[in-house]
């Protein structure tokens, strides 16, 4: 009976052992990383994993590619939940959106010292830092030097340059001098930042009624295309390759797209700096990361963000891409400082990148921005179709601009 009763004893001391001590979770560094899609980038990312898990033998990439269309939905949906993804893809303007709901773990900013500081403060929300900068692009002006030609006129260096060319292009080629897409997002809060206009209480000023106006009396005149008050930078890129409009503001991306698709126009295109305005700085678009404030491993994400972010990662996917690289090592090679003449794409690369140097004061995303953008875009539509005087309706925009702030 005794040795009954031992063995019983030995048994449930072995069960014990092996049901009752604490389990081993073998998921405890595994990081789930979100992108945009970038599927077809796929080896440029899994070769980027595979080096950070040799550097780093505790953690384990997991990678999920996202829809583009589908991003904020369901980043919305995740960090509302107890087990988002620890690293997320995302734009700037959607990034603000959530840092204002406390959904999204402050970065440390002493360990952001790699990126560009002008980059870095478009991302503050509330003085603070929500996001790590990926890629960049800062657009250029492309133009047809053909049509500029005929005109014996300059390319236009700033916004008031180009409403002083617009009647001889119009006059002597029969085009337009660009297809503005003023109502398209946030184009039209970026052009006014380059004036100082960028909140509430200088919305209805006397230099933004002059802006508004600018283009006001462009559409009146029929020095741009009546289909400005709608049409966006993908119409503006059909109109620019048939040489129905000799300027074209994009990202130096779309000159791939003009020399496959429109040959011939791409034949006599050439580009320079992004038109500016009173200021004199350029603006930029963004796609950053972010880490939810209910991550799991918060600092395991920051960790593969950096990395992802790193001088030599940067150039490749610049390099695959022809994005503007965030990281000031970075974007002090050779890639971004020297071209050949010969070289359309090289040129308008560099000329980007220059771009970054002086985009102060940047234009900050703030709480319900898309609702802000589309405020705007409504008083541009109405400026331009004359629906009332520019003030009366820079006025109402300022107060419900001021609602949409609070």
């Amino acid at each position: 009976m005794k040795k009954l009763i031992s063995v019983l004893i030995i048994l449930i001391i072995s069960l014990c052992a092996i049901y009752c001590a604490p389990k081993k979770d073998t998921n405890k560094n595994e990081v789930i990383v979100w992108t945009l899609q970038m599927s077809d980038f796929s080896d440029y990312m899994n070769g980027v994993i595979k080096d950070f898990e040799r550097e780093n033998p505790g953690i384990k990439i997991k990678w999920i590619d996202v829809p583009f269309s589908e991003g904020e939905k369901r980043t919305l949906a995740s960090v509302l939940s107890d087990n988002p993804p620890d690293l997320i893809n995302l734009n700037p303007d959607f990034t603000a959106t959530l840092a204002q709901k406390g959904a999204l773990a402050e970065i440390d900013r002493s360990k952001t010292t790699q990126f560009n500081q002008g980059i870095l403060k478009s991302l503050e929300t509330n003085g603070k830092l929500y996001s790590i900068p990926w890629y960049a692009t800062s657009a250029v002006t492309i133009y047809n030097k053909q049509l500029i030609g005929k005109t014996g006129v300059k390319v236009p260096a700033t916004y008031e340059e180009m409403g002083t060319i617009a009647p001889a292009i119009r006059e002597k080629t029969g085009a337009y001098v660009t297809l503005p897409n003023i109502t398209e997002n946030d184009t039209m809060l970026k052009i006014l930042n380059k004036y100082g206009i960028n909140s509430p209480d200088k919305i209805a000023s006397d230099k933004s009624i002059e802006v508004f106006n600018f283009y006001k009396t462009l559409y009146q005149k029929d020095l741009i295309p009546k289909e400005s008050v709608t049409q966006t930078h993908r119409e503006a890129l059909e109109k620019y390759m048939s040489g129905n409009i000799v300027l074209f503001q994009a990202g130096a991306n779309f000159l791939t797209m003009i020399k496959e698709n429109a040959p011939s126009t791409y034949k006599v295109t050439d580009v320079a700096p992004q038109i500016t305005g009173e200021l004199g700085q350029y603006d930029f678009s963004l796609m950053n990361f972010i880490i939810p404030l209910k991550a799991k491993h918060k600092e395991e994400a920051l960790k593969f963000a950096l990395f992802l972010t790193n001088e030599q990662n940067q150039l490749k996917i610049a390099k695959l891409t022809n994005v503007i690289a965030t990281n000031n090592k970075a974007l002090q090679d050779s890639f971004y400082t020297k071209y050949n003449e010969n070289d359309l794409m090289a040129k308008a690369r560099v000329i980007s990148a220059r771009q970054l140097n002086r985009v102060e004061p940047v234009f900050l995303s703030s709480r319900n921005q898309k609702d802000i953008n589309n405020l705007i875009n409504t008083a541009v539509q109405q400026v331009l179709l004359n629906k009332a005087d520019t003030k009366t309706i820079l006025e109402k925009t300022a107060g419900d601009w001021s609602i949409l702030s609070r």
